[in-house]
């Protein structure tokens, strides 16, 4: 495809679901149906001594079910993310919900059993389960938070219409929000994603006047945001904590991770830790803009006026380009994304703001969602989004149950992909004032992935225990004061409109603890990349067998490939001195 092919559009779900409904969608229903119905057959024939070939097959049934999973339910997601005020995508969406919950209290009988084999057993099927070990493994590792049957269908029911209805009306009222800025004289009304590119604007004045619009909308709401928020919470505790007695409210996402919860506390702490890192930068920035000390309005102020927009076009060639001189087979994933329809990178009211990647099916080029306004921060973003699908496509001989990865490793490839591409910028810019101004911007975008989420991880611990101590959403306002003095100490002034920025924080609604799987993937990413640099090509296989595991072994093994302990506070220490080091660079850079 050349440049000018590169359009904003929409994207396709037509190679995820081809109908939706009439004649053909009702028989692939009735697909589904005789699989399941299939498999159900077996809850009276399993026992302790089944044999390997009949294992298979339950496998194979249950495969195939996934896969359904996967293609409709993905679909109805996908469609309300374009789209979040549609109400035919919203009944789509509720309607697969349903399904697939039936579906997944029909099947718990086998994921029960499984969970409940004694090692004897167990051991000579994960032997020879082939690419299908490593999932299995993982739900064995669940098999001690694991209820009973009836137990466990009531929670997927109560979900349905509980804590997921919830974060859906969290979504549909946020992204009904609109802004309204005024910018060279003139008053525009925009969506989130064309409000936050003007976070980067070179006026002070238009940045803060950006983000105190983001907070006056939000506070108008904060009150209703917040209780869904604590009820999201309370519906966390009560379940994981009171029934499924988890240690504390992050071990299940640490589980789920395959990640000890040791681990990530010594993550967090590191983080904590040098935060000082990011402190000294602002304040060496603040001089540089000519300020006596940043406000939170001036984190990502560029350091010289910003270029001219990017166009579309250009900026799919940037990323594709800066993957192409580390791995042409990075860059001929990537492409296929556009080649097939799957990337929606329109502003469109009513799209849902940010940016995703959306792996459905095993070597099935992922959907890509992005908001592009043409800012160098939304080459980036492309960038990042396109190594997510990168990453799943190398791991696409995988099965579907294997091929994604786990969370922790799940911005590895993204990460890196930012990496080649400020790279391969600042390598091409021969103006020392560019290449400092795409430094910052780097330095910039670390101190989001890493401190910032860190420091979103940390927020969300206290208000767990808050919440469970019956604490008020006003408390929670104070505690996030709290979160960001600390994060910032005295080098980054911050009003009290920010009091309720965490209610705009939409991953701490829908996938609770997520966020410190950034500030792993910067850090780790960081130091792979520095081995890039002193190892040259040879590095270069070690780090595409990394991404072609997928999810098909536990983080520890892959990080092993490259030699990594994840479990020594050092090794994140090194992810800050490489920071550091871009602190040094940009300094000379005068």
């Amino acid at each position: 495809m050349k440049r000018d092919q590169f359009k904003q559009t929409a994207w396709s779900l037509d190679e995820l679901l081809p109908v939706i409904r009439g004649t053909e969608f009702d028989r692939m229903l009735v697909e589904l149906e005789d699989l399941v119905a299939e498999m159900e057959t077996w809850r009276e024939r399993l026992s302790d001594d089944i044999i390997v070939d009949d294992f298979a097959k339950l496998m194979r049934l249950y495969e195939s079910i996934t896969k359904f999973h996967h293609r409709m339910a993905g679909y109805g997601q996908l469609w309300f993310a374009a789209d979040t005020q549609s109400q035919e995508a919203l009944a789509f969406k509720g309607r697969m919900d349903e399904l697939f919950t039936e579906v997944q209290n029909r099947l718990l009988f086998f994921t029960l059993w499984w969970k409940g084999l004694d090692c004897d057993t167990a051991v000579p099927l994960l032997e020879t389960s082939g690419d299908w070990r490593y999932y299995l493994e993982t739900l064995r590792r669940f098999k001690p938070h694991t209820l009973s049957e009836p137990e466990e269908k009531i929670i997927n029911l109560k979900n349905v219409n509980g804590v997921e209805a919830l974060t859906t009306l969290y979504d549909m009222i946020t992204n009904k929000y609109s802004y309204r800025l005024t910018v060279d004289g003139e008053s525009k009304e925009m969506t989130r994603s064309e409000l936050s590119a003007y976070y980067y604007h070179p006026s002070p004045e238009i940045r803060q006047a950006a983000y105190r619009e983001l907070n006056r909308v939000y506070a108008e709401d904060g009150a209703l945001l917040g209780q869904i928020y604590v009820h999201c919470a309370r519906d966390w505790s009560n379940e994981n904590m009171r029934l499924r007695h988890f240690e504390s409210p992050i071990s299940v996402r640490n589980l789920g991770n395959d990640i000890q919860d040791s681990v990530v506390n010594t993550l967090l702490d590191v983080c904590q830790q040098n935060a000082a890192v990011f402190q000294d930068y602002f304040q060496l920035k603040a001089g540089w803009l000519g300020m006596e000390k940043l406000r939170r309005y001036d984190i990502y102020a560029p350091l010289q006026l910003a270029h001219e927009d990017y166009a579309y076009g250009q900026a799919v060639e940037m990323a594709l380009d800066s993957l192409h001189s580390f791995a042409p087979i990075l860059a001929e994933h990537a492409r296929s994304v556009f080649v097939a329809g799957h990337i929606d990178s329109e502003i469109r009211p009513g799209k849902e703001g940010g940016a995703f990647c959306a792996g459905m099916l095993p070597g099935v080029a992922p959907w890509v969602k992005v908001n592009y306004t043409g800012k160098a921060r939304d080459v980036a973003t492309l960038a990042h989004e396109l190594g997510h699908a990168v990453h799943a496509l190398m791991a696409g001989e995988h099965s579907i149950l294997t091929f994604h990865s786990s969370l922790p490793l799940a911005e590895m490839a993204s990460v890196f992909a930012e990496m080649l591409l400020t790279e391969r910028l600042v390598e091409k810019e021969s103006d020392p004032a560019v290449q400092r101004n795409i430094l910052a911007a780097a330095l910039d975008d670390a101190y989001a992935t890493v401190l910032r989420q860190a420091f979103f991880v940390l927020f969300e611990r206290e208000a767990h225990a808050m919440i469970s101590q019956g604490r008020t959403t006003d408390d929670l306002r104070g505690a996030y004061l709290q979160n960001l003095a600390q994060q910032f100490g005295d080098a980054v002034q911050v009003d009290e409109s920010f009091h309720w920025e965490w209610v705009s924080i939409p991953h701490i609604y829908q996938t609770p603890f997520y966020c410190y799987a950034y500030s792993f993937g910067q850090l780790l990413v960081l130091a792979l990349y520095q081995r890039y640099k002193e190892d040259g090509e040879a590095f270069i296989p070690r780090y595409l067998k990394m991404l072609s595991y997928g999810g098909s072994a536990s983080p520890q093994h892959i990080l092993a490939e490259a030699g990594v302990d994840m479990t020594s506070a050092d090794f994140w220490k090194g992810g800050f001195d490489v920071i550091r080091g871009m602190v040094e660079r940009l300094t000379t850079l005068q």
